[in-house]
């Protein structure tokens, strides 16, 4: 028979010891009123209970904890802050002039910390002069400019950005938002010189066949990786060099060509067909932002509210797991690459509906899709970091515009700081390295893709 204790001796057991003995004893006493101050508890028995009269922490230290513990608000924006310095170190080694002071550093060493002070700070003042606000502009046009130039570049960045991140939390990656927005803008600026249609109409169905047209590049990957099995990157990097010698081809054929020009342009798209500018003909701001809002709006909702967006999110966490409580894998793979396309198609037809050009030209396209990859992984792959992600490469890019001009600072070296950013953001372990950051929450750093980090 079993001893109800089991602390209690017995031939097969040691002999209980002293504290045993106690926390024994303790159990077997029935519990003392409140107000009954005598019965004196063993510490071993129960937990301490915390002293009124002892001090909390304020709410302001609270906050300072948790804002230095190892969350991804945190890291990215010291990321960031890396990424400027090493810039800063950059743009230093750039000057001969600047090093020029550092020959004789020991000798006069102001010299130098000033001269790389000046070449630093007016190279990052110019970069927010024109990407945020110039304190000097005169009038409502010259200050609104650089935001406005930082919201044109972002716009068709949100939509590639969202593509990209999609497709991510499908499970899928998509490389191919370059392809899908080069055939959208195809399509979107044919029915933007070709179409004879009232205003509205005409702006609606030059959005439309763009956004069919990066869907259809999306569907092709995905439904061969859905029914053949064939990696989704291979096919959206083979599809990018297709779409890219298919604009090649078409800018230059009867019918598409600028009859007035002997070199490879298209005809200019339509009035009727452009997206209106938000604040004036003076400056390049279009309705294009306007619908990355509303796109990320909807994408946020479809992934966090919507019966699809829970599969599409199983799915990318565990197909297998997903294919077993009966989803359609196959489906959700076609499905994700179709609205990846078609977010990615968006994005290619703002870049030739909005104020970024009016005809089709080699270079048109730029490099959204391939930088849309890179604000999603700065976004975290989640749909308002991603819009704010691209905020970010768009004041970069207008600002870099700025910067180049007054300080002769290489356009390149926005690039290299953008690239710096996302290498700190992929490395948050030698961020929090750097910064000694708490360990709290910094499991949520390494969750995967997938998942959504």
């Amino acid at each position: 028979m079993t001893d109800p204790n089991p602390f209690s001796g017995s031939p097969d057991k040691e002999p209980a010891t002293e504290a045993q003995e106690s926390l024994s004893e303790a159990q077997a006493t029935p519990t003392q009123p409140a107000g009954d101050t005598e019965q004196t508890v063993p510490a071993t028995a129960t937990a301490k209970e915390p002293d009124p009269g002892e001090s909390r922490p304020s709410m302001g230290r609270m906050f300072l904890d948790n804002l230095w513990a190892a969350n991804t608000l945190t890291v990215t924006v010291l990321a960031v802050l890396l990424a400027m310095v090493v810039g800063a170190v950059l743009i230093i080694v750039s000057d001969p002039e600047v090093l020029a002071t550092y020959s004789y550093i020991t000798a006069r060493p102001t010299d130098a910390l000033n001269a790389s002070w000046t070449v630093v700070s007016e190279a990052y003042a110019n970069l927010f002069k024109g990407a945020i606000f110039d304190p000097d502009a005169v009038g409502f046009t010259a200050a609104l400019s650089p935001i406005s130039e930082t919201l044109t570049y972002a716009a068709p960045l949100v939509f590639t950005g969202l593509s990209v991140a999609l497709a991510f939390r499908g499970g899928l990656f998509n490389i191919g938002a370059q392809g899908q927005a080069t055939i959208a803008v195809i399509l979107a600026a044919v029915a933007g010189f070709a179409l004879p249609l009232p205003p509205v109409v005409h702006l609606l169905v030059a959005l439309i066949a763009g956004a069919l047209g990066g869907a259809l590049w999306g569907f092709i990957p995905g439904i061969l990786k859905a029914r053949a099995g064939a990696h989704e990157v291979i096919n959206t990097i083979m599809l990018n060099y297709v779409a890219v010698y298919f604009l090649s081809w078409i800018i230059v054929q009867n019918g598409v060509q600028n009859p007035n020009r002997s070199d490879a342009i298209s005809k200019p798209v339509d009035s009727s067909a452009q997206l209106p500018r938000l604040l004036g003909d003076d400056l390049r701001v279009h309705a294009g932002i306007l619908l990355a809002v509303a796109a990320t709006w909807f994408i946020a909702w479809l992934l966090n509210r919507s019966t699809l967006g829970f599969e599409l999110r199983a799915v990318g966490a565990n197909p297998d797991a997903a294919r077993t409580a009966g989803i359609s894998v196959t489906k959700t793979y076609v499905l994700v690459m179709v609205f990846a396309g078609m977010l990615a198609g968006l994005g290619g037809s703002t870049m030739v509906l909005g104020t970024t050009a009016t005809a089709l030209t080699p270079l048109v396209i730029a490099q959204i899709g391939f930088d849309g990859i890179l604000v999603a992984l700065l976004g975290r792959v989640k749909p308002w970091g991603v819009l704010l992600a691209a905020l970010l490469f768009g004041a970069l890019q207008a600002g870099g515009n700025r910067m180049q001009s007054y300080s002769g600072i290489s356009l390149e070296l926005v690039t290299v700081l953008q690239a710096l950013i996302v290498i700190f953001i992929a490395a948050p372990a030698l961020v929090k390295t750097i910064f000694q950051l708490r360990a709290a929450r910094a499991a949520r750093l390494q969750t995967s893709l997938a998942k959504g980090w």
